[in-house]
């Protein structure tokens, strides 16, 4: 089972390298799209391990933008053009860690092949119906000059409510993934086919959370989709990020049937990655 984990990183080179570390294993490469605002230097060095490579094209990554759909594509064209026979792709953040060994997450996989991991909620669940404007209306997030704000109000004033492009059918949820490498390379396929849906979804906020999740659901890859995204994340702060992880949360997280888990500081909490080191 050759996977291939597409880290997006934007800071903190020692909990990257810490990251790095954990993941290794003879049958995966680790590739980072470090964002074009963060200085590349502190992380050059990454690049010296044998199975790490930095993602050549670089985009300024912001919140809630198309941007973050853009670097993760980067990520998946690059990974397509070495031809290495990978199984699968693994989607990770820089604040991500695995919750369990390594060799279980690749037997775990083995066990599991074609299936694409992927939480998504459909159009009619409670998330959808309070965040359906991200997709109805015009986001000019994308478009990072001044006024663009301002031009986006005056263009839903006037101009009537987006139709999903290509009778899509809305899916979302989290970013975060693990697919199979013939699901990625429909997902770059499609887009380069059908431009009009990128975009379209360049004029959505949050695309990372709705795009690609949204291309599969409505592919033929449909059926092999386990509505699991293999992440523990805890939401109970009810804030827009979800809460750092510490070592209270220790039993939460090694309970969970989960492969990995986010965010983590190893700045203000080391010692849960410390204890996660030691119990896998």
């Amino acid at each position: 089972m050759k996977i291939a984990h597409l880290i997006l990183a934007h800071n903190n080179p020692g909990q990257l390298t810490r990251l790095i570390n954990r993941l290794q294993h003879p049958d995966a490469d680790i590739y980072i799209h470090l964002d074009l605002k963060a200085d590349i230097e502190p992380f050059l060095s990454l690049a010296n391990t044998a199975n790490v490579y930095l993602i050549k094209k670089r985009v300024k990554v912001y919140w809630g933008a198309y941007s973050m759909v853009r670097a993760t594509l980067n990520g998946f064209s690059e990974i397509l053009a070495t031809g290495k026979p990978y199984d699968y792709v693994n989607l990770l953040s820089g604040q991500d860690y695995p919750i369990k060994s390594i060799p279980y997450i690749h037997q775990f996989l083995s066990d599991n092949p074609d299936k694409i991991f992927m939480e998504y909620l459909t159009e009619d669940s409670e998330w959808w119906k309070n965040i359906k404007t991200r997709v109805t209306e015009y986001h000019l997030t994308d478009f990072p000059f001044k006024g663009n704000y301002n031009l986006q109000t005056l263009i839903n004033k006037i101009i009537p409510k987006r139709k999903a492009p290509d009778s899509l059918k809305f899916v979302g949820r989290s970013q975060w993934l693990t697919i199979t490498i013939e699901s990625v390379k429909y997902l770059i396929e499609y887009i380069d086919n059908y431009p009009k849906v990128r975009r379209y979804f360049r004029l959505t906020w949050g695309a990372d959370e709705i795009m690609l999740q949204t291309i599969l659901y409505n592919s033929p890859f449909k059926e092999s989709i386990v509505n699991n995204n293999l992440r523990y994340i805890d939401w109970s702060e009810q804030s827009v990020s979800p809460k750092v992880l510490t070592i209270d949360d220790a039993e939460k997280i090694t309970s969970s049937p989960c492969l990995f888990a986010r965010k983590f500081d190893m700045n203000t909490h080391p010692e849960i990655l410390n204890y996660l080191d030691n119990k896998f």
